[in-house]
């Protein structure tokens, strides 16, 4: 088809197109950016009807997360476009087109080349735009975050504080109590109940306390094999008790490196605890342990019922727990996390092929 134009339809098509850009702005100051393939089908209605044959046009505007068209595409078509920049990198493409049945590239008009790569800078801002708003957005929420773990903090370290001491009493009478009844007597059996109960009271404020960083530091270069031994050697009666199997890697035989060994033995407790409550009978569970230039690194293997996607970024806040009520308090993962945070290190967890979890410990050299 050939393009034979007046001066007086040429200035027709400068106004189209000028009228273009301004519909285009007023799209974008009127931009929802939740709803940005809205706004975008928009602008490539607008662009349609700016060029010249623009009920024979089509338009498209494609990036790596959306595609917008103003029609349903034919099959072949002659093209212009124009590269779609978001902060200075290419990300999508403006395409105008006709049908290549009906129409050549010789009848896009030369005004129409610059007035896609205007609408193409456009479209880019607006993606800048929109990428800052979520930015933003999430810093709003992690800040939110900080704020309520630190008031969560300062909670839990005066609730520990108050509970120490009367759940010191409640232990030191009921042990003076069950020295003084018969051991085979009703009486005696409920002492020792009482007992258990403070003492699982007990470890869940000292839980508290960790979580609060109430408890300081004793930082020394240790043996970390033996730490780690030592920890699991007591966790045997656990392992038997569970029908759960385990095997220990140490990649030198003697690994020295600078931390506090009862906060490590608290990790790898929790760690294993909780390895060994989501195994089955008969599982097996791999303990890494590592020492790099970098620092150290322990890794937990088991064979469990794995994370779910939908809670993975929930397991180490504070109380949350998929465990039935009665058998945690969602407190194990997240002193893990505040012993690691306050090492300067990271945990991280990933799915264990064909089926668990490992989670991973990093912490660098201090």
């Amino acid at each position: 088809m050939e393009s034979l134009i007046s001066a007086e339809d040429k200035l027709k098509e400068r106004i189209k197109e000028l009228h273009c850009l301004y519909e285009v702005s007023s799209i974008i100051i009127n931009c929802d950016y939740k709803n940005i393939q809205h706004c975008l089908h928009k602008i490539t209605i607008c662009l349609k009807n700016s060029l010249l044959y623009n009920n024979q046009a089509y338009i498209e505007i494609k990036t790596k997360d959306i595609t917008v068209v103003s029609d349903t595409l034919p099959k072949n078509i002659v093209s212009i476009t124009s590269p779609i920049y978001v902060f200075n990198k290419k990300e999508g493409e403006l395409k105008a087109g006709y049908d290549s049945k009906l129409f050549e590239e010789s009848d896009f008009l030369q005004e129409e080349i610059p007035l896609l790569t205007k609408v193409g800078l456009e479209i880019g801002g607006i993606l800048e735009r929109k990428r800052n708003k979520e930015n933003e957005a999430l810093l709003e929420r992690k800040v939110q975050r900080v704020d309520r773990i630190s008031i969560l903090g300062e909670i839990s370290a005066g609730i520990a504080h108050e509970l120490n001491t009367p759940l010191a009493n409640i232990l030191g009478f009921a042990e003076l109590l069950k020295s003084k009844v018969k051991t085979d007597s009703q009486e005696f059996n409920d002492i020792v109940k009482i007992i258990n109960s403070a003492i699982f009271s007990r470890e869940v404020v000292k839980k508290l306390m960790f979580f609060a960083c109430e408890m300081p530091q004793q930082m020394a270069i240790v043996n970390i094999n033996e730490v780690i031994a030592d920890a699991i050697t007591l966790l045997k009666p656990t392992f038997k008790k569970s029908d759960i199997n385990y095997t220990l890697n140490f990649s030198n035989p003697k690994i020295e490196f600078k931390l506090d060994s009862i906060q490590l033995t608290q990790v790898v407790f929790n760690l294993i605890l909780n390895a060994i409550y989501f195994s089955q009978l008969g599982g097996n569970i791999h303990i890494e342990v590592s020492k790099g230039k970098t620092g150290l690194s322990i890794s937990i293997f088991d064979e469990g019922t794995g994370i779910k996607s939908s809670i993975s970024k929930k397991i180490f806040n504070p109380f949350y727990t998929t465990k039935p009520v009665g058998d945690g308090a969602g407190l194990g993962l997240s002193v893990v996390h505040g012993i690691i945070k306050s090492h300067k290190g990271t945990i991280i967890h990933k799915p264990n092929k064909p089926k668990g979890t490992i989670f991973i410990v990093n912490l660098p050299n201090l």
